[in-house]
């Protein structure tokens, strides 16, 4: 024969790697040891390219390695390897670099890098030719499947694992639909449901009475008398049976009597067994639990009559009665007796010698109905339970649709076998018949104190909020409650001699007036803010010394609206008195600036504290009690330079203070 070439030696070996062989194992081809050698290394590079294959796709369908390879053994960290090296290829494209790095890695994880920045770069290679630059590299013995999904078959041939397909591209898979194709292995009563790569088996029907449904969704009987779900009296013994069970008497009969199905004990006559009892020439007479032999005498048992001859018996035809012995049923005459031929549905009781219905639905449990069986004379009829409705077949049940009429006063929800009444935003179901929707009031929330700012007004399914009939107006979110300015907008009362200030929820007129001897300072405003200072300067007239000697310089009024806090925590600052001395003077000056609150400090609800701001000192008033409005007010405060114990000169501030009756 012609000698094998190195191809066909690297082909064979190929092949026993795509069929997962071992390497070192495989079956000669040639005696040559070039040819062996050829072949062990083309079946490990198939199988190292199939395993760096797997982690590649791990890093670019997970983006994660190092759970997922965990293991000792040389696959693992070879998959791990082309996963890592995968990654680091993705993170040069991600951050711009170039892939072509100048890390000094290994050859492999050097082209996997290489492979995995250049795969998807916009700006690099087109698909195909990046497809073609990695089949060159594999064929120089590296990542010769790195782009199929699932295996590759060599030459750069793709293939999907059981339960899958190859996609139109050549290189994806897609699942198969084994339940569409009609491949599924399930059997009849299943229902085939598609999983992906594969497809599972669900009973349709249930298994009914005595049966139960296990875990690998088959029908297994329940041992009803192990259970204890039986109902055989304390009389009765429970015998199980597949689908049910039978109740055995305890109590066996004596000699002469037969044990009915009841357990009752029924006398046996021995006169009519086939060898006869008596010796010949005697009567067989029955007893109770026995016979007697009494001399022969023209006495016929039973099914028999004597003739009209009265010397011999003869067979009584109990078919020829008026209503026939079977009730309306067949019957057959027999000698010294009868036979029934029962119709559909009965059967031939041979004790009571009557047709006796037969209950299907015991006998053939969860065979018969899907959901109830009920017997019949001579037949049973199935039902179903609430929430479903008899199918057209008459045996299996179908899901009502009970929306359909209606039964919730907003939403309905159909779900199998029953319903869901749900309501419109604004509603709650009734806890009382979980039908009817109540109207939520949602002012009476726990948090509808907080829903307004004002006041909470519901409605059917809603709610809406109000404001104070003067002085405020609804804030745009619906809620909050804004302040008029009535200076603003000119809906103030105030004359043209006075000041108009704007409080919360309405506006006060002012007029300030200067005392004897002092004078305004700046010109008067038609309406004062809260920051407005209107300052009255001492000037005396010529020679007047009682002018000239008193200490008071200035007297000054300013304005401010407050609410009535809701949370009165801490101190509130509401007033700045800012000076011009310097926190620091010369000790050779020996000054000092007291603030002191001459008149108005309602319950004592004010204080005032000096303090050092920018270098300069500044008097705080502090309201440190709560004040609930409405609430009109004057505090008369004194700043008074103290030079070597002695007051200097004193500067009078009047602070007007209005406190709003709401907290908004």
């Amino acid at each position: 024969s012609q000698p094998i070439s190195i191809d066909e030696c690297c082909k064979d070996g190929r092949v026993r790697g795509i069929d997962n062989q071992d390497c070192t194992a495989i079956p000669l081809i040639s005696e040559s040891t070039t040819c062996r050698i050829v072949q062990e290394q083309c079946c490990a590079a198939v199988l190292e390219d199939n395993i760096c294959t797997s982690g590649i796709n791990m890093a670019k369908e997970q983006g994660v390695c190092d759970t997922q390879f965990t293991g000792s053994t040389c696959e693992t960290k070879t998959a791990k390897m082309c996963c890592d090296c995968c990654l680091l290829g993705r993170a040069a494209r991600e951050h711009g670099l170039t892939c072509d790095h100048s890390l000094s890695l290994g050859y492999q994880c050097g082209l996997v890098s290489r492979a995995c920045c250049d795969d998807g770069a916009p700006d690099v290679e087109t698909r195909n030719s990046l497809g073609k630059r990695i089949n060159s590299k594999m064929r120089e013995g590296l990542m010769v499947e790195a782009n199929c999904a699932q295996e590759c078959v060599g030459n750069s041939t793709c293939a999907c694992f059981k339960g899958y397909k190859l996609k139109p591209d050549g290189k994806n898979c897609e699942d198969i639909n084994e339940c569409l194709l009609g491949a599924s292995n399930c059997r009849g009563g299943e229902h085939c449901i598609n999983t992906v790569g594969s497809f599972r088996c669900q009973r349709e029907v249930s298994c009914g009475t005595g049966y139960e449904l296990t875990d690998s969704n088959n029908c297994k009987d329940i041992d009803e008398c192990e259970s204890g779900t039986h109902n055989c009296s304390p009389d009765f013994e429970c015998q199980n049976t597949q689908g049910s069970f039978r109740c055995l008497p305890k109590n066996q009969c004596g000699d002469g009597y037969i044990q009915d199905a009841m357990g009752s004990c029924i006398d046996i006559n021995e006169c009519l067994a086939q060898t006869e009892p008596c010796r010949p020439g005697q009567l067989c007479m029955n007893t109770m639990g026995s016979f007697t032999c009494q001399r022969n005498s023209i006495n016929c048992g039973r099914g028999y009559h004597l003739n009209d001859g009265g010397n011999r018996c003869v067979d009584i035809d109990e078919c020829k009665g008026p209503d026939g012995a079977c009730a309306g049923h067949g019957c057959i005459n027999l000698v010294g007796s009868f036979r029934c031929e029962c119709k559909a549905g009965f059967i031939f009781n041979s004790i009571s010698r009557i047709c006796e219905d037969i209950n299907e639905c015991r006998h053939y449990p969860g065979r018969l109905c899907a959901h109830k069986c009920e017997n019949v004379l001579g037949s049973y009829k199935c039902s179903c339970t609430q929430g479903f409705k008899l199918a057209s077949d008459g045996r299996n049940c179908d899901d009502l649709n009970e929306c359909e009429s209606s039964p919730c006063s907003q939403e309905c929800a159909n779900v199998y076998g029953s319903y869901q009444c749900y309501c419109r935003r604004g509603y709650q179901l009734s806890d009382i018949d979980g039908i009817n929707c109540e109207d939520i009031d949602e002012c009476a929330l726990p948090t509808g104190g907080h829903i307004c700012s004002y006041r909470c007004n519901n409605t059917p399914g809603s709610f809406y909020c109000t404001c104070p009939a003067t002085g405020y107006t609804l804030a745009p979110n619906g809620r909050s409650c804004q302040d008029v300015d009535e200076c603003v907008t000119g809906t103030h009362t105030c004359s043209v001699t006075e000041s108009c200030f704007n409080v919360q929820g309405g506006f006060r007129c002012l007029s300030f007036e200067c005392p004897p001897n002092y004078r305004q300072a700046g010109e008067i405003r038609a309406r004062v803010e809260r920051s407005d200072t209107i300052r009255c300067v001492k000037s005396c007239q010529p020679n007047d010394i009682g002018c000239v000697l008193d200490p008071v310089h200035s007297i000054s009024h300013t304005v401010i609206s407050l609410p009535t806090f809701r949370e009165f925590t801490k101190p509130e600052e509401i007033v700045f008195l800012r000076t011009m001395s310097p926190a620091h003077s010369s000790p050779q000056l020996s000054s000092d600036i007291v603030f002191d609150i001459l008149e108005g400090n309602v319950q004592n609800s004010f204080d005032i504290v000096k303090r050092q701001e920018h270098g300069m000192i500044v008097g705080v008033v502090r309201q440190v009690k709560p004040l609930i409005g409405s609430l009109n007010m004057v505090l008369k405060l004194a700043m008074n330079y103290v030079t070597s114990g002695v007051v200097s000169h004193r500067n009078i501030v009047n602070v007007h203070i209005f406190v709003s009756e709401f907290w908004f």
